[in-house]
């Protein structure tokens, strides 16, 4: 009975986590709009606007408070490995890769930091925090695919910890000389764009998936080795807007930029700088005011010891068959079709709830099957898909 509770009451938190961090909500925001520098809430240093000293201006993002964390102060075994000598350039690539598994307390966060349109006043900044673990979920040499599974101790108001909250999170697939790309081009619409050869030569992919394990991005970029870090820089790619800009803007459709991933003895970081970027109804850039600002994203990933990621690991553990047919559904639609709209919302339904749902009811002991779960798979997903 005591199990049955438990599981239960993981789930309920699960499902409330998952709308908190989908929602972005923004009652970070308790100071007063009165240009006082001296919030009720605590301010935190934000670059490159000095001179915006009212309330206003205080990042937005959850209040959530978590329990306290360790860092590891001893360099990781995936650093260490890179410090290797007489390997190749390409087990160096992977071993990188392989390097941002682990356990982690994750930062984020973004801030626009130029403008370009008469009168611009900037957004307020995001900030939002997490602890999750990145686990392999393939490696097959040139292709390695990592899902990051979130697992947060929240302190509640009566100073007790919560029970973990367990979300799968976002998936990053790498895929050496990789020369179809299935690429967003902009209103919830993602294509194949081929490369040649030469273009490709010595590159890796990353796709990035959404909880739901859709597509968001995907693009190719180089792995350089330095003597104590290592950097992988992408090309230009266009991204769909991420739920913390969705649900407060509609003035533009695209985020256009690069990201870099760099290998530390500490963990690991990923850098973003992107444009936004609007378009028309036919989904082409607008003419007079195509960008409105650059923003800069930082997510710092910092390696943590004792914290008890064994919700997440029975998690993944039990529900591994079943998201990996998740992917390989998603794998042949995007395979099969030259294009395809992907509707994240049908007839109020969010297309992340259905499978969240199937995932958890396998954790708590359904059975599971996996020819009958594709067929099953394939259904969820119909309502959400739009084949060009």
């Amino acid at each position: 009975m005591k199990n049955s509770q438990s599981s239960s009451t993981i789930h309920t938190f699960t499902l409330v986590f998952i709308f908190i961090m989908l929602s972005f909500t923004t009652n970070a925001d308790t100071g007063k709009s009165d240009g006082n520098p001296l919030c009720d809430q605590q301010s935190q240093f934000i670059f490159s606007w000095s001179f915006i000293d009212n309330c206003d201006f205080l990042p937005r993002g959850g209040t959530s408070k978590g329990v306290p964390i360790t860092l590891d102060t001893e360099p990781h075994s995936g650093w260490l490995s890179l410090q290797q000598e007489g390997i190749s350039d390409f087990e160096k690539d992977r071993r990188a890769i392989l390097a941002m598994a682990g356990p982690y307390r994750v930062s984020f966060d973004f801030l626009e930091t130029v403008g370009f349109t008469p009168g611009y006043l900037p957004s307020r900044p995001y900030q939002s925090w997490g602890t999750e673990y990145v686990y392999v979920a393939e490696d097959k040499g040139d292709f390695i695919s990592l899902q990051h599974v979130m697992v947060m101790y929240f302190i509640q108001e009566d100073g007790t910890t919560s029970e973990p909250m367990v979300m799968k999170h976002w998936r990053q697939d790498w895929q050496f000389q990789k020369r179809d790309l299935f690429v967003y081009t902009g209103h919830n619409k993602w294509q194949h764009k081929k490369f040649g050869r030469k273009m490709v030569k010595g590159t890796w992919s990353q796709s990035v998936f959404q909880v739901d394990d859709s597509p968001r991005y995907e693009s190719f970029g180089k792995w350089q080795h330095n003597d104590n870090f290592s950097t992988w820089l992408s090309a230009k790619t266009w991204r769909p807007l991420p739920r913390r800009e969705s649900s407060v803007r509609n003035d533009y459709q695209v985020l256009e930029g690069t990201n870099r991933h760099t290998i530390l003895p500490s963990g690991w970081v990923q850098e973003e700088e992107n444009y936004k970027l609007a378009l028309d109804s036919d989904g082409k850039i607008t003419a007079q005011t195509p960008y409105l600002a650059k923003e800069l994203g930082l997510a710092r990933y910092e390696l943590i010891v004792d914290h008890d990621f064994s919700a997440g690991n029975t998690y993944w553990n039990k529900s591994e068959q079943f998201w990996s047919d998740v992917r390989a559904v998603w794998r042949q639609t995007i395979d099969e079709n030259e294009s395809i709209i992907i509707h994240k919302k049908v007839d109020g339904n969010f297309m992340f709830m259905p499978f969240f749902t199937l995932a958890q009811n396998i954790v708590d002991g359904q059975d599971y099957e996996s020819t009958s779960g594709k067929l099953q798979i394939k259904k969820m997903l119909s309502p959400f898909i739009e084949v060009e």
